[in-house]
């Protein structure tokens, strides 16, 4: 093919004739030049071919302990399920499948230990489950993202079943609902910054936002009595003590 403007030609391998590039076909001899004629752009000149965009490059998921100082990415498979189960937990006594009383914590928990485990996953008031299972979920989430599935069951527990055990051996009133372990979970994630804003240093976290939820899940028992306020002093207390050495083995 000769190079130029547009008297460019092309040879037919076939009978040798000089045609135009802007065919398909020789004229003379009818044979096959090429598949399609080139496009021409508006001044009658052959376009470019576009080059496509090249992919766009994408990173693997980051593993546990690849990059120090780095945190891995993870899915909050057990908050997922502490929030299913708190949804089912409430459906059950409402849909009358389960009797309510099967299932909260009231009186002696003997021989009914069971009920510390159950009564968690029980909400009575409206209010008062839609606003302790949003905080659970938000710092649930958090706190496992950062420390692993295994850490987030513990302050769970520590905030639920030993809050409820401990509310009922101080006033042996109804308890279900998981107050305490959502204080938990919030103290628990607060603590790096917490000591990171007495010592004066550079925090990323939200301190102010969740202080205000925690006073929010804190004084659930001014509308919900079967919140109990022993079990909220039991979840920060949990919180507090779990956070802080795990915040000092593996900081943030």
């Amino acid at each position: 093919m000769a190079s130029g403007g547009p008297d460019l030609f092309v040879i037919c391998k076939h009978c040798g004739a000089e045609v135009s590039p802007y065919i398909t076909e020789c004229p003379y001899c009818g044979n096959r030049i090429q598949k399609r004629a080139p496009k021409l752009d508006r001044d009658g000149r052959i376009a470019e071919k576009r080059r496509h965009r090249p992919p766009s490059p994408t990173l693997p998921r980051l593993r546990r302990g690849e990059i120090p100082g780095i945190r891995h990415d993870s899915h909050p498979y057990g908050t997922a399920l502490v929030v299913l189960l708190s949804f089912a937990g409430t459906l059950l006594w409402r849909t009358g499948l389960v009797n309510l009383s099967q299932l909260v914590a009231f009186g002696s928990l003997q021989p009914h230990y069971w009920r510390v485990f159950t009564a968690p996953f029980v909400y009575e008031n409206t209010g008062y489950a839609v606003i302790t299972i949003g905080v659970i979920a938000l710092f649930g989430t958090l706190w496992e993202r950062r420390h692993g599935t295994l850490l987030m069951a513990v302050v769970f527990l520590l905030g639920a079943a030993a809050g409820t055990a401990v509310g009922l051996q101080v006033s042996h009133s109804l308890i279900d609902g998981a107050n305490g372990a959502a204080l938990a979970l919030c103290a628990a994630w607060a603590v790096p910054d917490l000591r990171a804003a007495l010592a004066r240093e550079d925090y990323d976290g939200d301190l102010t936002g969740a202080g205000v939820l925690a006073l929010v899940v804190a004084l659930m028992p001014l509308v919900a009595p079967e919140a109990s306020w022993v079990a909220d002093g039991v979840g920060l207390a949990a919180g507090i003590v779990v956070g802080f050495p795990v915040s000092r083995l593996h900081p943030v």
